[in-house]
């Protein structure tokens, strides 16, 4: 074709995305059935990933739970039994003269697993279990994540090696253990939940940004791949939620005029709006929106102005209050321990 048609033709479909985004938000999608799906969560012992499984519960999924801590990770699971036990209700049809014959209702199952997902190791014979045991999984939701709390020459390596494993390496892990499954039946959706410190970052966190950034990095690359191999059956969501009320950056404050305007996320606020982008087949949501926007005022200020930007939000120190209290509790747990 030539390549001035080609090019005419590109700016028509661009068009055409824009329009198709805009109908969007006017007119929401019809969300999918997950039902008797089979789903991994990663980091599923508390905070969002607690959150996830129990939304995934009640659209009556199958549960594959990984996390570090198995006393969590437990009751994670028996909080989604209580809802597969709420969900559960006989239903009836007609029978065959004429008469009620009850149907058993469909009865979704969870597993849990122990697995350190920052050891490759771990994952390849994790994952192997959960093919051996449940089957072919249909959602992969990379969830889990660490913050080491430390300014960059106050922090050990080893914690910043873990930092970069757990939020980033742990993806191209549990990727690669069930991507080529999801290749074969052109079937799956892969999720990753990084964070706005993903798209623009701040002091005192470089090792959290830098693998943050790592992880939205990979997840894009890994989404241009699967287009680029016309597998339009599997799809990807990147979930970029802004300070999240889980406790992981208890401290992090930024301009006490502003923080009415911009408090932290309410954890099942952030959930739920992921989990709409999940279901409709969303390929990025940013909350709060306005997460868009400094993203994009970002990309194209210089970055003095940006620098400008953070000091009046008071972004420029907010994690500092934060590192603050971590410091602290780490000199009191040591006292305590007569180190």
């Amino acid at each position: 074709m030539n390549i001035f048609a080609e090019f005419f033709l590109v700016i028509l479909k661009v068009l055409w995305a824009f329009v198709m985004a805009g109908l969007k938000w006017l007119v929401r999608p019809k969300e999918k059935s997950v039902a008797g799906q089979v789903c991994v969560i990663t980091g599923a012992g508390s905070g969002l990933g607690r959150l996830f499984a129990k939304e995934f519960a009640r659209r009556r999924a199958v549960l594959v739970l990984w996390d570090i801590n198995s006393q969590s990770n437990e009751e994670t699971a028996e909080m989604v039994r209580q809802i597969y036990r709420e969900l559960d209700s006989p239903v009836t049809k007609d029978g065959p003269v004429g008469g009620v014959e009850e149907v058993p209702p469909f009865q979704p199952q969870v597993y849990t697993y122990v697995c350190d997902v920052g050891k490759r190791e771990s994952v390849y014979s994790t994952a192997e279990k959960v093919r051996l045991e449940v089957g072919d999984i249909d959602l992969l939701i990379n969830n889990a994540g660490v913050v080491s709390g430390h300014h960059l020459l106050e922090c050990p390596d080893e914690l910043i090696e873990r930092t970069m494993m757990v939020n980033c390496h742990a993806h191209f892990w549990t990727t690669k253990a069930f991507l080529p499954k999801m290749l074969e039946m052109n079937h799956g959706h892969i999720v990753t939940v990084a964070s706005s410190l993903g798209l623009f970052s701040t002091a005192g966190v470089e090792d959290y940004c830098a693998s943050k950034f790592g992880a939205i990095g990979f997840h894009e690359s890994l989404s241009h791949e699967l287009k680029a191999a016309e597998k339009e059956g599997i799809k990807m969501t990147l979930v970029c939620p802004y300070l999240v009320d889980t406790g992981m950056f208890k401290g992090c404050r930024i301009r006490k005029e502003i923080e009415p305007f911009l408090p932290p996320l309410k954890p099942e606020f952030c959930v739920k709006q992921a989990m709409r982008a999940i279901l409709t087949d969303q390929p990025m949501i940013c909350t709060p929106r306005i997460v868009y926007m400094v993203n994009f005022m970002k990309s194209i200020l210089p970055f003095e102005a940006v620098v400008c930007m953070y000091r009046f939000l008071g972004a420029d120190k907010c994690m500092y209050p934060f590192l603050a209290q971590r410091k602290q509790a780490m000199n009191n747990n040591e006292a305590k321990n007569g180190i």
